[in-house]
């Protein structure tokens, strides 16, 4: 299995990236349906309960349960950047606070894809707290969990 590797996109900006022996629809259909985002999440804070499209699309909205130190709680997100064309796809949806979760999926050979997942934050309304509260760090090591997730199950 590939091992996830650190990208580095700019201040603000955690991102990693792995290659999965899948075709970019495949995996672009997971990331575009909430109500499957808890079958990669390495982070351990999303949960099964999703209010919202069965795809995603521009400007669509959706809602999910989480679990973050304990505490459940609901986040409603509102995605910012859709493209499904070819080989190259891109997902982004913005959290309330600000900051962006990003997907880029990158088809280098029929059932290769190189995936890209970023925890975006230079918006948010509070980056100084997030890095306070060690959320950088956080989301990398979650990150790089649902990436491995990701590839374990396409191996």
């Amino acid at each position: 299995m590939a091992s996830t590797q650190i990208v580095d996109q700019g201040p603000r900006i955690v991102a990693r990236r792995i290659e999965v022996g899948a075709p970019a629809a495949d995996l672009f259909a997971i990331v575009a349906d909430p109500h499957r985002h808890g079958e990669l999440d390495g982070s351990g804070t999303v949960k099964d309960t999703v209010k919202g499209p069965d795809r995603l699309k521009q400007g669509a909205k959706f809602s999910v349960g989480m679990k973050q130190y304990g505490v459940p709680y609901r986040i409603t997100s509102t995605v910012t950047d859709f493209i499904d064309s070819g080989t190259s796809k891109v997902i982004e949806w913005r959290h309330p606070l600000g900051h962006t979760w990003r997907w880029e999926f990158e088809e280098k050979t029929p059932g290769t894809t190189t995936v890209t997942e970023s925890f975006r934050y230079a918006a948010a309304k509070a980056p100084k707290m997030l890095e306070m509260f060690g959320m950088p760090q956080k989301n990398a090591d979650g990150i790089s969990a649902t990436l491995d997730n990701l590839a374990r199950r396409y191996s």
